[in-house]
């Protein structure tokens, strides 16, 4: 099972990233996708992700800045992120879960940064 992410960065405040994870080693179909972030020496918050019916949730903190979206056919995940904010700087993770039988797959994480 490997979820591996990119897009990560350095971009000034204002500007875009989108970030990808690319699943392999399991039916990606079947799992709930999400995104969670952490910032050094904070805990785990999580961003964005779908809900087990396919609806999306987002983080306060990034609704109406931040998308996310899944290409089944590519089993990828992306989280589409604008007008990004010097707090938004952290380690971006992918997760897979699959609540009925205890599956829960995490990234390596990729670095996002918005500084001037």
């Amino acid at each position: 099972v490997q979820l591996v992410e990119s897009g990560g960065g350095l971009v000034q405040p204002g500007g875009s990233l989108r970030l990808s994870c690319l699943a392999s080693g399991f039916f990606f179909s079947d799992y709930v996708m999400g995104w969670a972030r952490q910032e050094p020496g904070k805990g785990l918050e999580w961003v964005s992700g779908f809900y087990t019916n396919g609806s999306t949730y987002y983080a306060d903190s990034v609704k109406g800045r931040f998308t996310i979206s899944r290409d089944n056919a590519k089993n990828t995940v992306y989280l589409q992120m604008n007008s990004l904010k010097p707090e938004d700087t952290a380690v971006y993770y992918c997760n897979a879960k699959r609540v009925t039988i205890g599956n829960d797959y995490w990234g390596q994480g990729t670095q996002v940064t918005v500084s001037s």
